[in-house]
């Protein structure tokens, strides 16, 4: 991607968004958090709203969740979603239930772009990121209803700012982790596609009597969800000297907060012309049938990244492959610091 030499980057920020009743089952695989692709696609919509004319020029977005509910029900291990009754048919039957997972979001945007010059006025900034503030406030995110923020007599609720980043490396710096900060409590999303490629490699070096070859799939579940290892091992009595064989359970360590996610989509077959495949939603663009392509994500606290491009996650298409799919540019540290695993959705 080329950039305008007229242009300069910036960052847009859009602090503390409640979002409610958002979608809850981003893919046939996996449900809790929305998929980063409805962030993507809410940066595509904004885009088209602001127009061609627009002083922003869109290239990624990246997501911090300050709080998330989903509506489950909570009696016991296993959990169901809080479904709506839907009104009787004519003949007075029940209609079908289709389940539909929904969870209520507190989340900070931001949203790396490219401005005009004309922004370099701090007035025309800020009337700019009101400007998509107010858009925002009447859209959809992952399916959920923008609300106004709570009323609170303490403080006045945050403002949308759009920041011109800093030339100097240093600035820069600097500038990245003072945002970062103001972001917390909260978590952002990563990608942690190493991870996965590292857990296949390991299956494979220790493989299992028996068993076929391990595939992405296996890694990718493996890392999805919290292992429990059984090892036994012999006691000898001191005292009458009789032996006893005891069993110790251990969980396999892990590094962070990792999370099954998807990430894009992949083709399944040729592009079609527009029109040409009835009950298609649009039928003025190419159409093309596709599935879910997944990876694996990992909540990091923002402050602990280094600079914008690991906060960020933008699209990217190969046309060889057919595989449409978001990339995010986080590096792990060299020494990663191990957190507490919560509940696996």
């Amino acid at each position: 991607m080329q950039t305008d030499p007229h242009q300069l980057a910036a960052l847009l920020v859009l602090p503390r968004i409640r979002v409610q009743n958002a979608n809850a089952i981003s893919s046939p695989l996996t449900w809790g958090f929305p998929s980063i692709t409805a962030f993507t696609g809410l940066m595509t919509a904004l885009a088209r709203r602001l127009g061609p004319n627009g002083s922003l020029r869109f290239e990624g977005v990246g997501v911090v969740c300050h709080d998330f509910e989903a509506q489950v029900t909570h009696a016991g291990y296993t959990r169901s979603f809080c479904l709506t009754r839907n009104p009787v048919l004519h003949d007075g039957t029940t209609a079908a239930i289709v389940e539909e997972g929904r969870v209520h979001l507190d989340i900070t945007l931001v949203f790396k772009v490219r401005v005009s010059t004309d922004m370099l006025n701090d007035t025309a900034r800020a009337n700019c990121a009101a400007l998509v503030a107010d858009l925002l406030a009447g859209m959809r995110i992952a399916g959920g209803s923008v609300m106004p923020p709570l009323p609170d007599s303490t403080r006045k609720p945050p403002r949308a700012q759009l920041v011109l980043v800093a030339d100097d490396a240093e600035l820069r710096d600097k500038q990245f982790k003072r945002l970062s900060r103001q972001w917390l409590p909260g978590f952002a999303l990563v990608s942690r596609d190493d991870l996965l490629h590292k857990r296949l490699t390991e299956l494979r070096e220790a493989p299992t009597a028996g068993t076929a070859a391990p595939t992405l799939l296996d890694a990718w579940l493996d890392l999805s969800r919290i292992n429990h290892r059984a090892s036994r091992k012999t006691v000898v009595n001191e005292a009458t000297g009789e032996s006893t064989e005891q069993v110790d359970w251990a969980t396999d360590s892990r590094p962070g907060w990792l999370v099954p996610i998807p990430v894009g989509y992949a083709a399944l077959g040729d592009l079609h012309a527009p029109g040409a495949v009835a009950g298609a939603r649009d039928p003025t663009v190419p159409f093309r049938f596709v599935e879910s392509v997944y990876s694996i994500g990992q909540w990091v606290s923002p402050h602990r990244l280094r600079d914008i491009d690991q906060l960020t996650w933008r699209a990217d298409y190969n046309a060889t492959t057919g595989l449409y799919r978001c990339v995010n540019a986080y590096q792990p540290p060299a020494i990663e610091i191990h957190t507490p695993v919560p509940f696996i959705d």
